[in-house]
C-alpha cells in the first residue's frame, strides 16, 4: 500500500508543475461552459417575447372590436405591435420586409356589423407562404369566432328575453367560459425544470464541458507514464520488490484524485456560480462524479500505457475527448437527436455521465435514477482498468 501512495503522491507533485493540468482541468471546463451557455441562452434571462409579431390598426370604434382586440393581445401566440401613427401602407410595408408577421385591420363599422349579425371581413396582410401564416391564421379566426359566437348567443337569449340575463352579462359569461373550456390540455413538468428556469442550458453545458475536459485533462497524466517509461524508471522500479500492479495501481490513484478534484471543484462552482443545482441530491451526484472519475482515469491509464510518445498521448487524449463527447451529447443533448442516434451515443462513457447529472439537476428524478449510468461508468472503468494491465504485461514481456 505504501508504494502505491508514493507512486500516486509522485505523480501528483509532477502534475502539479504542469500548467496544462490546470488550464484543462479547470480554466477551460469554465471558460467553455459560460461560452456554451450563452450560446443555448443560459444567461438570457425569460423577459424575452417568443410570440409572433403582428401589426394592428383598428378603423373602427365599437366595444365589440374592444373586446376582439383584447383577445388578440391576451394571445399566447401572437403579440400585438401597435402604433397610433402607422397607417395600413406602413403595415403593408413592414410585412413585405419582414418586420412584422403579419398585419390586421379592423375595418369601420365591425362591430356593428357583428352586432347586427351581417358578415363583414378583417384585413389581414401576410405572406401566406411562410411557416409562421398557418399559426397566425387560426389564433385570428379562434379570436373572432369567439366574439361572433359570444354577440350571437348573448342576442338569442335577450331575444327569448330570459329573465336576469341581459345582453351585456350574456355577453361577457360566453367569453369568460372560453378561459376554461370543458377540455383542456395541461403540461406539467417537474418542478426542477420549473425553478431552474434559465438555468436548463447551463444544467447541461456545466456537466458537458465538465465531462469533455476531464479527458482532455488526461494528456498530461499520460505524458506523465510515457515520461516514465523513456527514462527507463519504470523499468528500475520492476527490477525492485515493487509489483505491476503497484504500478498500475499507483498511476490510477493519482489521476483518480486529480479528475474527482476538478469534478468537485466544478461541481461547487456549478452550484454556487453557475445556481446548476447539483446539490439537490449530493449523494446522487458524488456518485456519479465518483464513477465518472474511475471511469475516466481507467481511461486515461490505458492512454499512458499505449503511447509511445509525447505526441501519441496528445493524439491518444484529444481523439477520445472529441468522438466520446461528440457522441456522448455534451455538446447537443441527445434529446434533440433521433433514437438511432441516442443508441449509438451511449457507446461513450459520456453520455451515461451526462445521463447521471442531467436526471438530478435537469430532470428532477430521485437518487434511484442515477444508479444505471453508474453502473454503465463502473463497467467502462473495469474495462479500460483491465486492458490498461494486459497491455502494460504484454509490452513489458516483449
Amino acid at each position: 500500500m505504501i508504494r502505491i501512495l508514493d507512486i500516486a503522491f509522485k505523480d501528483l507533485l509532477q502534475l502539479s508543475r504542469d500548467f496544462k493540468t490546470f488550464m484543462f482541468l479547470l480554466i477551460m471546463p469554465i471558460l467553455f461552459t459560460f461560452l456554451f451557455g450563452y450560446a443555448f441562452g443560459g444567461f438570457g434571462g425569460n423577459e424575452s417575447d417568443s410570440r409572433v409579431p403582428v401589426g394592428y390598426i383598428s378603423l373602427d370604434d365599437n366595444w365589440v372590436t374592444d373586446e376582439l382586440h383584447d383577445l388578440l393581445d391576451k394571445s399566447e401566440v401572437i403579440r400585438l405591435d401597435e402604433n397610433i401613427f402607422r397607417s395600413a401602407s406602413d403595415l403593408e410595408k413592414l410585412v413585405a420586409d419582414g418586420e412584422l408577421a403579419a398585419a390586421i385591420i379592423v375595418p369601420d363599422g365591425y362591430g356593428r356589423a357583428v352586432l347586427k349579425d351581417k358578415t363583414i371581413r378583417l384585413t389581414v396582410l401576410a405572406d401566406t407562404g411562410t411557416q409562421a401564416w398557418t399559426t397566425i391564421e387560426a389564433e385570428i379566426l379562434t379570436a373572432a369566432s369567439r366574439v361572433d359566437g359570444a354577440v350571437r348567443t348573448a342576442a338569442i337569449m335577450e331575444q327569448f328575453e330570459l329573465e336576469g340575463v341581459p345582453f351585456d352579462y350574456a355577453f361577457d359569461e360566453m367569453l369568460a367560459a372560453w378561459d376554461e373550456p370543458p377540455i383542456a390540455i395541461k403540461e406539467t413538468s417537474s418542478l426542477v425544470i420549473e425553478e431552474g428556469g434559465e438555468n436548463n442550458a447551463l444544467a447541461h453545458t456545466s456537466p458537458g464541458m465538465m465531462l469533455q475536459f476531464a479527458i482532455a485533462g488526461l494528456l498530461t497524466a499520460a505524458q506523465v507514464i510515457v515520461t516514465e517509461r523513456k527514462s527507463r524508471t519504470l523499468q528500475r522500479l520492476l527490477t525492485t520488490a515493487t509489483r505491476r500492479i503497484h504500478i498500475v495501481l499507483g498511476h490510477f490513484l493519482a489521476i483518480f484524485l486529480l479528475i474527482f478534484t476538478q469534478f468537485i471543484i466544478l461541481i461547487i462552482f456549478g452550484q454556487f456560480a453557475l445556481q446548476v443545482n447539483y446539490l439537490r441530491l449530493p449523494s446522487a451526484t458524488l456518485l456519479v462524479a465518483f464513477t465518472a472519475a474511475l471511469c475516466i482515469s481507467a481511461m486515461g491509464l490505458l492512454i499512458g500505457i499505449l503511447a509511445r510518445t509525447e505526441e501519441q498521448a496528445i493524439t491518444f487524449s484529444l481523439v477520445p475527448m472529441f468522438v466520446f463527447s461528440g457522441l456522448g451529447g455534451a455538446w447537443v443533448p441527445l434529446e434533440f437527436t433521433g433514437k438511432t442516434f441516442q443508441t449509438i451515443g451511449h457507446i461513450s462513457p459520456v453520455a451515461w455521465g451526462m445521463d447521471g447529472f442531467e436526471n438530478i439537476v435537469a430532470r428532477g428524478l430521485g437518487f434511484e435514477s442515477v444508479l444505471i449510468p453508474c453502473a454503465a461508468l463502473a463497467g467502462y472503468a473495469i474495462v479500460f482498468f483491465i486492458l490498461a494491465v494486459w497491455r502494460l504485461n504484454a509490452a513489458e514481456e516483449k
